[in-house]
């Protein structure tokens, strides 16, 4: 490991970690806690997610927030968006660093967005065409249950890579976000598929790649540093380790 080579920590708290939080959090107090992240020195942070008040209620209030934090300096400040209409409404509100979540398998993918993989890669399709007339827009597009699948278990590698040769087909810049959304990866599995796709497009700078992990299992440590190896080094973590997936059980 050479660790003299930066990483980026992307800080989700208020989004993954707050999405799980059934009590109602004050606006006030989650624009407070992205304050405090930004005045700790991260320099990115997942904000929110423009998704529908009835399936999240928690994040219902993403765009206020997004408006309270706009005026920090040297932060990007991202929200997560699981359909075209949630990249407009982001757009709208003066977001243009989105990231885009899509299940690589059809049970996840149904039960978080509603939809098929294939529907679910025409959205990402249209953001990336909206993206393009958006001065300054960034584009992360987190692949979940890109190891294990909560109803479906280990999910095949060839099905992962088929859905980024897809997306890296859309000739945009794109950072990807392998995620393992159960906790339930193996750091071998983590390492392998990582070095795997770092090495296929090592050729194309406009490609970056992170890693999002949870500790469910307590791996969530150990997959990083391997992912690390393998040549990521942009990784997303929670404040006080919050976080889960709520449509994937024993995950949040």
């Amino acid at each position: 490991m050479n660790k003299k080579q930066e990483i980026q920590i992307v800080d989700v708290a208020p989004r993954d970690g707050f999405q799980a939080v059934k009590a109602p959090i004050p606006t006030v107090s989650k624009i407070e806690v992205s304050k405090a992240l930004a005045a700790a020195n991260f320099k990115r942070i997942e904000v929110g997610s423009f998704v529908s008040p009835k399936a999240i209620p928690q994040m219902a209030d993403t765009k206020d927030v997004h408006a309270a934090l706009s005026g920090l300096s040297d932060v990007r400040l991202s929200t997560l968006v699981p359909n075209a209409i949630g990249a407009k409404n982001a757009i709208e509100a003066g977001v243009s660093d989105l990231v885009f979540v899509l299940s690589a398998s059809e049970s996840h993918n149904q039960s978080n967005v509603k939809r098929s993989v294939s529907n679910s890669f025409g959205e990402l399709e249209k953001i990336v065409d909206m993206g393009k007339c958006v001065e300054g827009f960034m584009l992360r597009f987190n692949i979940a249950t890109v190891f294990d699948c909560p109803f479906e278990g280990r999910v095949l590698e060839q099905t992962v890579q088929d859905i980024i040769a897809q997306a890296v087909d859309l000739d945009f810049p794109i950072e990807f976000g392998l995620c393992d959304t159960t906790g339930r990866a193996f750091p071998d599995h983590v390492a392998s598929f990582c070095s795997q796709v770092i090495e296929q497009y090592k050729s194309n700078k406009d490609i970056g790649w992170a890693f999002h992990g949870h500790d469910t299992y307590g791996l969530g440590v150990a997959n990083a540093l391997y992912a690390y190896d393998a040549g990521v080094r942009v990784f997303d973590a929670a404040a006080a380790g919050l976080g889960g997936c709520p449509f994937a059980l024993g995950a949040s």
